[in-house]
């Protein structure tokens, strides 16, 4: 099962200093943690709410300090792809996975896998036992049509804006947080349902 989606950013944006994010889309999937611990029961929604953004953040600025760390390591330049150019953009995008260990930030162990696309990132949080190859082709799916669909390179693409958009794209393919095993045939027909949702 996974946790939860985010995008956010992992390049500094005029708004924020070097080293901060700033999360742009967010979605957990399964009972809210909060909830069912003992600890927190007595927050109300708004704290509740305040604790999920929190372990957002966490999540985000671990991203964000290993996509540093994977363009410091490459030494490669990072190329600005625009509009029309999504493909060579997730081509060039680095990519891993950051364990979280329990209570930091969710009360159980957990896995990030990330995807950093110019000053994009893209995250699954996946319970431990995930299989790990699928939930990067997942990332990697999710990824492209978010890119492709949302025409999120560039100036002036706000995701912030493409919110509804990105749940349509999550409820078809990573329905109420389960990763699919898709066949040739259910990734074909599964691709046309998605983008006959995106063109309207």
């Amino acid at each position: 099962m996974v946790r939860c989606f985010l995008i956010h950013t992992v390049c500094p944006v005029s708004a924020l200093s070097a080293g901060e994010c700033r999360v742009l889309y967010s979605r957990f999937f399964g009972p809210d943690e909060a909830i069912l611990s003992e600890r927190h029961r007595e927050l109300s929604p708004e704290e509740r709410r305040l604790l999920q953004k929190e372990k957002l953040l966490v999540v985000a600025r671990k991203v964000l300090s290993a996509v540093s760390l994977s363009r410091e390591a490459s030494g490669r330049l990072l190329v600005d792809h625009g509009p029309g150019e999504e493909a060579l953009a997730l081509q060039d995008a680095d990519s891993g996975v950051v364990r979280l260990t329990s209570g930091r930030p969710f009360s159980d162990e957990a896995s990030a896998l990330w995807l950093g696309v110019q000053s994009l990132g893209f995250a699954l949080v996946c319970e431990p036992h995930e299989n790990l190859l699928l939930a990067e082709a997942t990332l990697r799916n999710l990824t492209r049509h978010c890119l492709e669909d949302l025409h999120m390179l560039g100036q002036g693409s706000e995701v912030l804006l493409k919110s509804s958009r990105v749940d349509v794209l999550l409820s078809r393919l990573l329905p109420h947080g389960q990763l699919l095993f898709l066949n040739h045939r259910f990734a074909q027909s599964l691709e046309k349902e998605v983008v006959a949702h995106m063109s309207k």
